[in-house]
């Protein structure tokens, strides 16, 4: 037994049990520890991560299934594995001490960050490693924990490359991790630093809230950012500004759009006039995908009320209805101009003023798909 016990390697020992993990979990520190040690430690009352001693404002406990394939393997090869592993993972265990330690200086926590961030850009077969020894949460810990109030290079710089490192990282790690930022501080700190962050940083969390979005495991977490009007009406006012982080902003609107109870309280914050003047000034890929968006909530009798009271909201839907290169958008603006014209004797007039007719006929005949050109129709006796 001393002989088995001498040969498991540190990383696969849980830290309280200090045995081999059955049932490996991770905390949101980014430690991990076998189930039944970590369960016991809590029910005895304790509130804090055993190894960092950090408080816990998240008592989750997150299955690290990439850790348990490891050990089922390193078991399948008689309890060997080959030195380039271990080669690899040392380094990644001094880095993540660095990041967790108390005693580590803001700079050298930033240092170990850039090295994350260059093994993350250079060398993706390390990926997996640092899913495994805990480095997605620990990171989400670090970038959404207490915000610097003055905003500082240096703060800005740790935030981007950590934000950077987590959406690197997630592909291949539990986005159960992401639940953490149900906690209404960390949840005020994702606003924060929309409202207050760099362009990169707006980028990074549009691309987050758009993975939040699209898995069951975190649609609890996407309901309550769309329940967040600060957030929603920061990420509307994005798409309006039409500048470098517009694209992020429209993905992720899209993806925050998967929830019914979202749309609404997007169109309350301005999203018709924004996906309006996106429609009108962007190029070609971002406005069809504006124009999806649009087709989405015009189901909301409010949206449809927008649309028709911005002075160029139907003439921008008629712009989309045929574009001499392509015909990406066609469908969802004539679907669109149904749903406001049908009922809208203003509407109608409108479209009729910016040239409905003259769009409907070119797409008619031009080589848009069967479905379309049907629609076309039934919109052409509707005006």
């Amino acid at each position: 037994m001393r002989e088995v016990e001498m040969t498991v390697p540190h990383l696969f020992r849980c830290p309280i049990s200090l045995d081999l993990f059955t049932d490996p979990v991770t905390l949101c520190t980014g430690q991990t520890y076998d189930r039944s040690s970590i369960e016991k430690w809590l029910a005895a009352g304790n509130l804090t991560c055993p190894v960092t001693m950090q408080k816990l404002h998240d008592p989750s406990l997150v299955p690290n299934h990439n850790l348990r394939h490891l050990i089922q393997q390193w078991r399948q090869m008689d309890h060997r594995f080959g030195p380039d592993y271990f080669t690899a993972i040392d380094p990644l265990v001094s880095l993540k001490h660095c990041l967790q330690s108390p005693q580590s200086t803001f700079q050298e926590k930033l240092e170990a960050l850039q090295k994350i961030q260059l093994l993350t850009d250079q060398t993706p077969s390390t990926n997996p490693f640092l899913i495994q020894i805990g480095f997605l949460p620990l990171l989400l810990q670090l970038s959404f924990q207490m915000v610097d109030p003055e905003f500082s290079q240096d703060y800005m710089n740790f935030v981007e490359q950590g934000l950077t490192c987590v959406l690197k990282l997630l592909p291949y790690g539990e986005l159960e991790s992401l639940n953490m930022l149900k906690q209404d501080s960390k949840l005020e700190s994702l606003v924060v630093l929309f409202e207050h962050g760099s362009i990169i940083m707006k980028q990074s969390l549009c691309h987050l809230v758009g993975v939040i979005s699209s898995s069951s495991s975190t649609r609890e977490l996407c309901g309550m950012i769309g329940k967040h009007p600060r957030f929603l009406n920061l990420i509307v006012c994005i798409v309006n500004q039409n500048n470098e982080a517009s694209e992020t902003g429209i993905k992720a609107i899209s993806a925050l759009c998967c929830l019914e109870s979202n749309r609404g309280k997007l169109v309350q914050q301005g999203l018709i006039d924004a996906l309006v003047t996106n429609i009108l000034n962007s190029e070609r890929s971002l406005a069809a995908m504006a124009m999806a968006i649009l087709e989405q909530v015009l189901g909301i009798e409010r949206a449809k009320e927008a649309l028709i009271k911005n002075p160029n909201g139907v003439k921008a839907v008629v712009k989309m209805v045929f574009r001499v290169s392509d015909h990406e958008g066609s469908e969802s603006a004539v679907n669109s101009l149904m749903m406001v014209c049908r009922e809208s004797l203003e509407a109608r007039e409108k479209a009729i003023v910016a040239g409905v007719l003259t769009q409907l006929l070119l797409l008619l005949q031009s080589q848009c798909n069967g479905r379309t050109k049907t629609k076309a129709t039934t919109l052409l006796k509707l005006l």
